[in-house]
């Protein structure tokens, strides 16, 4: 089987998510090939693999967004005439910065008329797929864990060396928010509700690049004021977040709308317990991983779900690694394999 997927490899120092899945499905003796127009059109595929086709509606140049958007759609009306299946794995329902709304509209109404296939990473986002887009009842569904991060960050520093680096006491409490930052991750509410939390031995650190760039003076301003709250707002190498982990007794992803989460699976690698909401597919990951890993709340993040947050942590015993079998790449990457033989035989 010959399959062309965007993206595949190229972006594992961004997010590793395609390069851990196409390497595993490359040992399982799968053709991957990184997409670009000019292979889709001179090679014979079986498969094409799309993740994240929204984000081209990120861009703040709305006639760049037009006609990226507008290309995509006409690359997958020549794949459809030549045979090629195309197949979508669904990380998102919508892009992150609702730029354009009208014409989101019109590039998602002709993408989805346009698959063969899709896959979820739990049932709870396949039925939310399904219910925005109820044109995917009548394709193929897989539902196909997200895989876990363990092989692919290093995670060797103790959280003594981690605290004594980033110059926190053992006593201290500490919250970590790691992950790019985007409007909907929330991060400045975060802040503004820690301040209301009023226990002088916890400290919270906020990790990630801002990808809006009102976000990093709003962050910066918020957390002025306390002195508990420590940010840096700077991309963060891989050999560098496991700094960040192993210093933390708690991380809290205070998602105001999400549908799945990489940052939650990344934490649980580095074997640190998750504050999230009861959103998306995160109910799931609960109870896949256990309650004493996975701590859900509903409603708006306040300071009352983070002091009990902080409480179950501290006083909830728990094995030293979180059990992610589950979600191991090679069982992953054959499953992947079996949903486009269904899909290629439709």
């Amino acid at each position: 089987m010959r399959v062309i997927a965007e993206p595949a490899f190229k972006d594992r120092y961004e997010n590793p998510y395609t390069w851990l899945l196409y390497t595993q499905m490359t040992r399982l003796g799968v053709d991957i090939d990184e997409f670009s127009p000019l292979r889709l059109l001179q090679n014979k595929y079986a498969i094409w693999h799309r993740h994240w086709p929204e984000r081209n509606l990120n861009n703040s140049n709305i006639g760049v967004a037009i006609a990226k958007t507008q290309a995509l759609l006409f690359l997958m009306k020549i794949a459809r005439s030549r045979g090629i299946k195309t197949v979508w794995t669904i990380h998102n329902l919508a892009a992150h910065e609702r730029r354009y709304p009208h014409w989101e509209a019109k590039f998602w109404h002709g993408f989805i008329q346009q698959l063969d296939g899709c896959i979820s990473f739990s049932q709870a986002g396949m039925e939310a797929a399904r219910e925005r887009f109820p044109t995917l009842k009548e394709l193929p569904n897989f539902v196909i864990s997200h895989g876990h991060y363990r092989a692919e960050y290093p995670n060797h520093i103790s959280a003594g060396e981690a605290r004594a680096e980033l110059g926190i006491p053992t006593s201290a409490k500490v919250l970590l928010f790691f992950g790019k930052i985007r409007p909907y991750k929330n991060v400045t509410e975060l802040i503004r509700v820690f301040s209301q939390f009023s226990d002088p031995a916890a400290l919270l650190y906020i990790v990630g690049f801002p990808e809006v760039s009102d976000l990093k003076a709003e962050i910066e301003a918020e957390a002025i004021s306390d002195p508990r709250i420590r940010i840096n707002l700077d991309f963060i190498p891989k050999d560098q977040a496991q700094i960040y982990f192993a210093a933390a007794d708690l991380v809290i992803l205070p998602y105001r709308e999400i549908l799945n989460s990489g940052s939650a699976l990344l934490a649980l690698s580095f074997n640190r317990p998750i504050l999230v909401p009861q959103r998306g597919s995160l109910g799931e990951l609960q109870e896949q991983v256990g309650a004493e890993w996975v701590r859900t709340y509903t409603g708006e993040i306040n300071p009352g779900h983070i002091e009990t947050a902080l409480n179950w942590v501290m006083n909830t015993k728990r094995p030293e690694l979180a059990p992610l079998s589950v979600f191991e790449w090679k069982e992953l990457a054959r499953q992947t394999i079996d949903a486009y033989h269904t899909i290629a035989t439709k």
